[in-house]
């Protein structure tokens, strides 16, 4: 019959595709498996710089437990180098990380993309020859044909080939499913890896930033410690100076708060990825003794120059700039002012890099900078103050305490600081208050 013979052909060039196929099939399980150990290895060097990143971490915390001095903040700067060169290396490995995923997802697409035209190509094939042997009725094929075994044959074979296009059918829709979901994983690595060469980048532009920082530094105390207390004795005064200044002109703002325009609850997300509170809101041993007021306007985090610090909620950046531009050493540093879409604002202060401009729309998680040691800061944290959005604002005036230069920088009604802690997810809060052990909410 030629029924019979088409169908004998056609799995004969079934099976000849499989022994084809085989090879390409093994050679690319070997490439998948020698990417897959080339991605074992980065993990295996991510782990060690992130344990030589701890260890400059704990040297850096332990020189901020001492008495200011010049060799101390010389050591800093140079601890905290070595830790951003550990960051930038470990940005680089999971880049290379990345791209190796990359890698393995591509072939991986290229194999059900061709695993899906296999299975349509034999649908095809499949269907026709159903359609050929439905054109052709029952009765004429068996007065065409003595021989009822080849009959019957063709009746099982075209059962068997309508089977086939079920399972075909089938695996296609599975294939199919599992292409879409490497696309999106793809996708997604893609956009990570975009996310990962910024942060390298603005790793590095931290660098050249501490570099120059030591050399200005020898540069202003000729690397004399008695330059060095006389500067920072300098600072000291014109820090106290400025912040009663500003305390002054904002206790001027008076401003009724509307308590119906403040959120409930706890609508905001920590700016850090690892949260060790350092000084909490109001009064406190610290306050009392590092401010002229007595009060702590803000909440600081521990956190290593170069951290990336995120948005709290959605909304719209009213402000970035940097005070030590206008007073060193006074204020907020580099700072990022942002009102959230819920009536509450924040400013984080003492920045490395912003990396958000004024106008911008964020939303929650987004990087808006990253954590330093500018302006009125005895470390590197990030300082958080929250205002009720209705009395907070960006403010420019003339400062007796630094010249009579022009200051931008956030301001509030007293009034309107807010305790960021009352809207952050619930934490623990152990060792005499210090160390915030986060939990969800």
């Amino acid at each position: 019959m030629k029924f019979y013979q088409t169908f004998k052909k056609r799995f004969g060039f079934l099976l000849l595709g499989i022994l084809l196929i085989i090879p390409t099939v093994f050679s690319y399980a070997q490439t998948v498996q020698e990417i897959q150990n080339k991605i074992n290895q980065k993990d295996s060097d991510i782990q060690q710089l992130e344990k030589e990143i701890a260890a400059y971490q704990a040297e850096i915390d332990n020189l901020g437990q001492q008495k200011s001095s010049l060799s101390s903040s010389l050591k800093q700067l140079d601890l905290t180098k070595k830790k951003l060169t550990a960051d930038i290396a470990v940005t680089q490995n999971k880049i290379d990380k990345t791209n190796l995923k990359i890698q393995n997802l591509s072939s991986d697409i290229g194999v059900k993309e061709n695993s899906i035209n296999n299975n349509l190509d034999s649908i095809k094939l499949e269907i026709r020859k159903i359609n050929e042997f439905e054109r052709k009725s029952l009765v004429e094929t068996i007065l065409s044909n003595s021989d009822f075994t080849m009959i019957w044959n063709d009746v099982d074979n075209i059962i068997t080939v309508r089977e086939k296009v079920r399972e075909n059918i089938k695996n296609l829709k599975v294939v199919k499913s599992e292409l879409e979901d490497t696309r999106k994983v793809t996708i997604d690595a893609k956009n990570e890896l975009t996310k990962l060469k910024s942060q390298l980048s603005d790793q590095q532009k931290i660098v050249v930033q501490n570099t120059n920082e030591k050399n200005k530094l020898l540069k202003q105390t000729k690397n004399n410690e008695a330059n060095y207390q006389k500067l920072l004795k300098d600072r000291i005064a014109k820090r106290d100076a400025f912040e009663k200044e500003l305390r002054d002109y904002e206790a001027q703002l008076q401003f009724i708060i509307d308590p119906s325009k403040l959120p409930s609850g706890r609508v905001l997300s920590w700016p850090l990825s690892n949260i060790f509170i350092t000084q909490l809101f109001g009064k406190t041993v610290d306050s009392k003794r590092l401010y002229a007021s007595g009060t702590h306007n803000g909440v600081d985090f521990r956190a290593s120059i170069g951290t990336p610090v995120m948005s709290m909620a959605d909304g719209v950046v009213m402000g970035v700039g940097d005070t030590d531009a206008t007073c060193y050493g006074a204020s907020f540093g580099k700072f990022v002012f942002i009102q959230y879409n819920n009536g509450l604002s924040s400013t984080f202060g003492h920045l490395s890099l912003i990396k958000a401009y004024e106008g911008q729309n964020v939303k929650r998680g987004d990087i808006v900078g990253y954590s330093g040691n500018t302006g009125h800061s005895t470390g590197p944290h990030l300082h958080v103050s929250l205002y009720a959005s209705q009395a907070a604002k960006m403010a420019s005036k003339a400062s007796a305490a630094c010249d009579g230069r022009v200051y931008r920088l956030p301001v509030a009604s007293i009034n309107a600081y807010l305790d960021v802690l009352s809207y952050l997810p619930s934490y623990t809060l152990t060792k005499n208050l210090i160390n915030a052990k986060t939990t969800n909410d």
